[in-house]
């Protein structure tokens, strides 16, 4: 448990080998009238800066990677064989950025228990990752792909994570997506969704955000970052209402599926195969 707790730390932690900056990222490029055209992408400046911003901006980021560990340990039972033809659980960690949920799941399991495969579409995040896995966990079977997760074939696999990935996809594309995912899980397997999200009720919804820029606030985001920020998200970033995700889940074939967290708009469900 404390080695999951580490792996925000490790993401932090990364100046040790690339300098992570101070999230200043929406200081200059976000602050004018002009700049509202501006839009988000994981490029290397929101690399350089990603681990200070997904701490101060994402309530509950870390009490969701260090509970990954606790269910894997429930649901992954060595289905799969490695490339040596050793019994482990293959997980993905679908849109990886960092690869702090690989980083928490390594820091518990032994080397040989697990083959995990980080992927993400940001050639930039995906490169430090790389370098962050092989420096922290070596001898680990890690594998860091530069990938569309709409494109790619997924092997069968014990469990997925899908952490703050779907809301950036086109909404007709997510269905796909799941559907893939619960097909390459094994039975037993699960899927861990974790996702901002949106209520129907437009009194609770706008309390809510008010109350998630608050959380902003108190951590040290000015007035004009937090403008900026939701500027440059705008069309971006598209959230669903915690009940669409559900009825999806259902949808692609999960008879089971719950909410386990939820901290203000934000949300991690788990469905099982």
């Amino acid at each position: 448990m404390q080695q999951a707790r580490q792996a925000t730390d490790i993401e932090h932690d990364a100046h040790k080998q690339n300098s992570v900056k101070h999230d200043t990222l929406f200081d200059k490029p976000f602050t004018t009238p002009l700049d509202k055209v501006a839009r988000f992408s994981f490029d290397e400046q929101v690399v350089a800066c990603f681990p200070d911003m997904i701490r101060r901006s994402v309530p509950g980021y870390g009490q969701v990677l260090a509970m990954l560990p606790i269910f894997a340990r429930r649901h992954c039972k060595y289905r799969q064989q490695n490339n040596d033809g050793q019994r482990v659980s293959r997980i993905y960690d679908l849109g990886c950025s960092l690869g702090g949920a690989t980083m928490a799941l390594a820091g518990e399991f032994a080397a040989q228990d697990l083959q995990i495969k980080a992927i993400d579409i940001s050639p930039a995040m995906t490169s430090e990752a790389a370098t962050l896995l092989k420096d922290n966990y070596p001898q680990h079977d890690i594998e860091v792909i530069t990938a569309d997760i709409r494109d790619i074939e997924l092997e069968p696999c014990d469990m997925v994570i899908l952490n703050l990935t779907l809301q950036f996809l086109p909404t007709e594309d997510r269905v796909a997506v799941l559907k893939k995912i619960y097909n390459a899980l094994t039975e037993g397997g699960i899927l861990v969704l974790t996702e901002k999200t949106h209520a129907i009720d437009e009194q609770y919804d706008a309390w809510l955000v008010e109350r998630y820029y608050d959380f902003k606030r108190a951590n040290g985001y000015s007035e004009m970052e937090i403008s900026g920020k939701r500027n440059a998200l705008e069309n971006v970033l598209i959230t669903d209402t915690l009940d669409q995700h559900h009825e999806r889940l259902s949808q692609v074939g999960f008879a089971r599926h719950l909410t386990w967290f939820q901290f203000l708009n934000f949300v991690s469900v788990v469905g099982f195969k």
